[in-house]
């Protein structure tokens, strides 16, 4: 999505000519469409998509793929509010990568003795990337692959809806899908461990953590029967479920907090469940 919405972008505000160029500076003339400006970015993407192409670039050589996303982001202002602009956005943000604005010298000559400055988008990474488990474009196929295997279609309906919420920069629609996901699997995982399906999900969460065997653990602060003292599941879900907007917040940003944070529980959590059940 995220390569795909890069060369949409870029066929929005370069001409055919301009692209041209780009592939033959990129090494790849000859092997786009030139029918239209949306089959010669379809072209595009698909070869950075299906081939490890590197190409030479401003910064040196890279993937043709993160050149494609180098050459969106200097898009015009007014591009970005199209939905290929909130497509990039999003899947950077699911990358690990935010999009930031940074000032440089301006390269107007009257410019230089005003002292004005302009500003550039550039890419920033939200996240270390030497860390493990922080992929979470990785999270989320192990996840779909344990919800499956566990057979909890409900959460994983949930996951997929938010996940195209996210996608489509529908960031209500994203969290409260979210909400609904995080619910949903603690719940299924509840009544596989043997709690009636009638009861309801904080009664299935309070089970969770009083089996003999507790799934979730009061030494880790996931749960405790002291409603008082910290409890990470309760926590949690009481932060997925605030009461409107914040002054001050972006929504963007909380998003892809609640998306980040789903991810990383949701892991934790599946793989102990699937671990439970092999034992």
């Amino acid at each position: 999505m995220t390569v795909v919405a890069a060369a949409e972008i870029i066929s929005d505000f370069k001409s055919h000519s301009e692209m041209e160029i780009l592939e033959v500076q990129w090494g790849i003339a000859g092997r786009c469409s030139a029918s239209s400006k949306p089959a010669r970015a379809a072209s595009l993407a698909k070869i950075a998509i299906e081939e490890a192409v590197q190409v030479m670039t401003e910064q040196g050589n890279l993937l043709l793929e993160r050149a494609l996303v180098n050459e969106a982001i200097k898009a015009p202002s007014s591009q970005q509010k199209s939905d290929a602009w909130k497509k990039l956005v999003a899947g950077l943000r699911f990358d690990g990568f935010e999009l930031v604005d940074i000032e440089i010298e301006s390269d107007h000559i009257d410019s230089m003795f005003s002292g004005r400055k302009k500003k550039r988008m550039t890419l920033v990474r939200m996240l270390p990337n030497d860390l493990p488990g922080l992929d979470f474009r990785e999270a989320e196929s192990e996840i779909v692959t344990l919800l499956d295997r566990s057979g909890f279609t409900t959460a994983k309906g949930h996951l997929g809806l938010a996940l195209a919420a996210f996608q489509r920069g529908e960031w209500a629609s994203a969290n409260g899908q979210l909400r609904n996901f995080y619910e949903s699997y603690l719940n299924e995982i509840a009544v596989a461990l043997g709690c009636p399906i009638g009861d309801d999900s904080k009664v299935k969460r309070d089970y969770l953590g009083t089996l003999p065997k507790p799934f979730l653990l009061s030494d880790y602060n996931e749960w405790n029967t002291n409603n008082q003292k910290p409890q990470y599941v309760q926590g949690l879900m009481s932060r997925m479920h605030p009461h409107g907007g914040h002054p001050g917040l972006s929504e963007e940003e909380d998003a892809t907090f609640r998306l980040q944070i789903s991810l990383v529980t949701a892991r934790l959590f599946l793989r102990r469940f699937s671990r439970q059940n092999e034992l």
